[in-house]
Formats: C-alpha cells, structure tokens, sequence
C-alpha cells in the first residue's frame, strides 16, 4: 500500500484524551500539520517537524501538501475531521485512497446528546465558511437545526438574521467548548442575542456550535417553486411565480447538478433551482451591473450558492463551467440558443422563456429542428375593476424546453439523424 497521510480527529479534552495507538501515531509522526492551537498542545516529539497549515488555507493546499510528502504525515483535526472538516478538502484534493482518517465525537453527535434530539430529527448546517442565512433553506415551524459556527460572532449574527425573518421568538441554545472540562452552554430567544440581551455568563467562546429551535407558529415562504415575488427583492424585471413554477418543473433540479440562468434578472430562477435540491449551484449572468448586484443580495438572503456574472450572455458562456441545465429568461437569440446547446452533454436541459413574436419565432425554429416541447401559458389574475373583480391577463409566455440526447446532439442549426 502506498503512503497514506493520516488525520487524527482530536476531542475537546486534547490529545491526552486520545486512544493510546493514535497518541503513538502522532508521536511517531515525521510531520505534524495543523492549526496552532492544537500543535501547541501536543508534546513536542524529538526529530519532528511541525507545520502550521498556509494563510489563506486553500490557494496554498496542493503546494504545502506537495512540501510534507505522504510519509509518517499526521495531520491534526478537530472532532470528526469529516464533518464540515479539513478531512473532507484532502479527500477532495488527494483522493480518498491517499487519506486515512481516525475521527473523534463530532460536535453535532454532542450536540445532539446535549439537546436530546435524535439525528433524524434534525438538520446540520456548516456556518464555517458560508454566511449564515445557509441555515434558511432547513427553517420550517417547529424545525431543529444544528448549526456548526465560524466562531464566537456566528451566533449573533444567526440571532439577527432569525429576528430579520419575523422567527425572533425562536430558541437558540449557544454550547461552547463541547466535550470539554470548560463546556459550557446558555438558553435564549434569537430576539434576545440580536439585540445585545443575552450572550452567556462569561460570553460566547470561540468553539461553539448553535442548537435552534423554530417557533411552531412561525410564518415562512417555504422552498417550493412559485415563491411569492415579494420574496425577491426586484425591479420588476423577474419571473413571475407561476412561470417559474412551470420553470422549474421543466429544468428538473437534481442534487449537485448546475444550472446556467442568462438573463438572470432578479436571479429568482437562480435561487429556486438551488432550493429545490441538494448541494445544487447556478451561474447567473446578467448585464445590467445593478441587476447583477440585485442577484448578489437574493442569492445571500436564501443562503444559495450562485455565482453571478456581469456581462452578455453571449460572451460570458464560453467562460463557465459547463451546465447540467441552461435557463434562458430574457435575450434569446439564436446564436445563445446554439451556444447553450452546444456545451449541454446528454441528458443537459435546455428552456428558454419568450413574451416577443421575434424571440418566439426564434424557438419554434429551434423546436422544429431539435424537438422537445412547446408550451403557451397566459396568466390571469382577479384585480378591482369599479366595485367588482374581473379578470386581468398578464403577457402569454411560451417556453421551449427540449432535453439532449444522442438522437439530438448536433447544434442549434443541425440536427443529428
């Protein structure tokens, strides 16, 4: 077998609390890599070399792991290293054969124990490196949430973010330093924590993690497609709900998968398609520099992860990582229609949205040559007229929506017999 870099998961109480064939592991270890709080509490060791991990961490991983080498490498951890860890980024980055990992208690398991709730009851977010309303898409009345902070900040800002959201009433119990001699825990309403009337006898340490609550009774949006638009901030530029309802249910989410949304507007598809599964992404373009900050602000206050680019579609597509599913919302033309249909691999989704007869000739062209779907939706809304209600169309929109396959792999302007 060749050279494995081992990582050691050390429990809160250090690492004289390790198993001892893990504590003669790190004393055996040619290199010890990792942060300086816990090299600073492992026994030196003759003939060893410590290594604290680079600054910033990820631009200068592959170089520093290049430097260590495999042999005798014992990498220090907290807790489970698997769990929102450093474990997880070398498995990313060497591969899973070129990493052994030896865990500890995670957090969450203490958590858990700590608050009596059964895993299966509750939802685990990572606020380490993503801003805290992440924990947005998992709140519903009466959800448990535990959340694993960046550090002793993370709480108040999680309060600010709940109270911002109408969920001020819920409970948040704040539990620092788990595991060890020191833990410590302290009870309260996110309402209380946002405005400063709460934060624990001796303050919030550093190593904490958040056990949430959510008031049964709380009012929210939800996460299913046709959020109301209101839920968006917008300038009227923005998908409607029911069309992007109809939207999503022809660009399918799949867990993990990318969507590109060209002429992203208020980003609302953006956002629904990283709502609808897990770990789902979008690259969001759009040109006007102040839509595209707009898009910025909708995907943060979900917590989703879209990457937005300023630009024509036209010319950014030939720059982003390739899509499992193309959005097309305003600006169709047939040279983008052909570029997203291109770049698409088999099973990729295509859907274009148009309200113009010129964009619609545009996808009917486009249906003629590569199939698919064609669909004319008007919508009709009850608004005041007088003393009564009548009925008020909105514009009709016709969506193309079409997915490759073998038997239609060719460009926009071939079709593959």
């Amino acid at each position: 077998m060749s050279a494995v870099i081992d990582v050691v998961g050390v429990p809160a109480e250090g690492p004289s609390a390790l198993p001892p064939v893990l504590r003669d592991l790190v004393s055996g270890a040619r290199t010890v890599v990792g942060s300086p709080r816990l090299l600073d509490l492992v026994p030196v060791a003759a003939g060893q070399t410590r290594r604290p991990w680079p600054s910033p961490m990820l631009p200068g991983l592959t170089d520093f792991l290049s430097e260590v080498g495999t042999d005798r490498v014992v990498i220090l951890a907290t807790g489970d290293p698997l769990v929102s860890g450093v474990g997880s980024t070398l498995i990313r980055t060497l591969g899973p054969e070129a990493v052994r990992i030896h865990p500890a208690v995670s957090s969450v398991a203490l958590a858990h124990a700590r608050m009596g709730w059964p895993s299966e009851s509750t939802s685990v977010v990572s606020l380490v490196s993503k801003p805290v309303y992440a924990v947005r898409r998992h709140l519903a009345p009466g959800a448990r949430v535990v959340a694993l902070s960046a550090g002793a900040k993370t709480p108040v800002e999680l309060a600010r973010m709940l109270d911002d959201l109408g969920l001020g009433d819920s409970r948040l119990a704040v539990l620092g330093d788990l595991g060890a001699v020191h833990e410590s825990r302290f009870d309260c309403a996110a309402a209380e924590l946002a405005h400063g009337r709460a934060a624990g006898p001796d303050g919030i340490p550093d190593l904490n993690v958040v056990a949430l609550e959510v008031s049964s009774d709380a009012r929210l949006v939800g996460v299913t497609p046709g959020l109301p638009d209101e839920a968006f901030e917008h300038d009227g530029q923005i998908t409607k709900r029911e069309i992007r309802a109809l939207a999503m249910a022809a660009l399918r989410p799949i867990a993990g998968q990318r969507l590109w949304d060209l002429g992203a507007g208020s980003g609302s598809v953006s956002v629904e398609w990283c709502l609808a599964a897990p770990r789902t992404t979008a690259v969001a373009v759009e040109r006007d520099p102040a839509r595209a900050e707009r898009v910025r602000r909708n995907a943060a206050s979900f917590g989703v992860a879209v990457a937005v680019v300023t630009g024509d579609s036209v010319a950014e597509i030939a720059q982003l990582p390739t899509p499992d599913a193309v959005f097309i919302g305003g600006g169709a033309s047939s040279e983008l229609i052909d570029g997203a249909w291109q770049v698409l691999e088999q099973g990729g989704r295509l859907v274009v949205h148009c309200v113009t007869l010129d964009t619609e000739a545009l996808v009917v062209d486009a249906h003629d040559r590569l199939g698919g779907e064609l669909r004319r939706v008007t919508v009709e809304r009850a608004e005041p007229l007088g003393r009564s209600l009548s009925w008020k169309p909105a514009r009709p929109i016709v969506q193309w929506s079409v997915t490759k396959s073998p038997h239609r792999a060719g460009s926009a302007g071939e079709e593959t017999p």
